[in-house]
């Protein structure tokens, strides 16, 4: 009900390094834009599955888990457990893709 949430801070993260470094010289800077298209699109996924599935909604407390005695215990837990992992997965994910596509570039390549 809340794993989006974990993604989505990485991609507020990854958003607001891209913009704060223009000129990035090493590998993982270069293909950040990458990661941020797959953190935000994941994230947006997410949402639209939990919107879909009743566990998100439009009206406070906009999580259905919220409306519970121990609800927040539970949000906690799963963005803790799923969220968290999920994020660093799909990282460590494109920190392979960054290095062999970089890996693949002529030397006077710089994009």
């Amino acid at each position: 009900m809340a794993c989006f949430i974990a993604p989505l801070v990485e991609a507020i993260a990854v958003t607001v390094i891209r913009k704060v470094n223009k000129q990035p010289t090493n590998i993982l800077g270069r293909q950040l834009p990458a990661l941020e298209k797959m953190l935000w699109g994941g994230t947006l996924m997410l949402i639209v599955d939990h919107v879909i599935n009743g566990e998100l909604t439009w009206k406070f407390p906009f999580f259905t888990a919220l409306n519970e005695l121990e609800g927040a215990q539970v949000m906690l837990r799963e963005i803790l457990v799923v969220g968290v992992p999920m994020a660093a997965v799909l990282t460590a994910a494109w920190i392979v893709w960054a290095i062999l596509k970089e890996s693949r570039k002529p030397l006077n390549q710089t994009n």
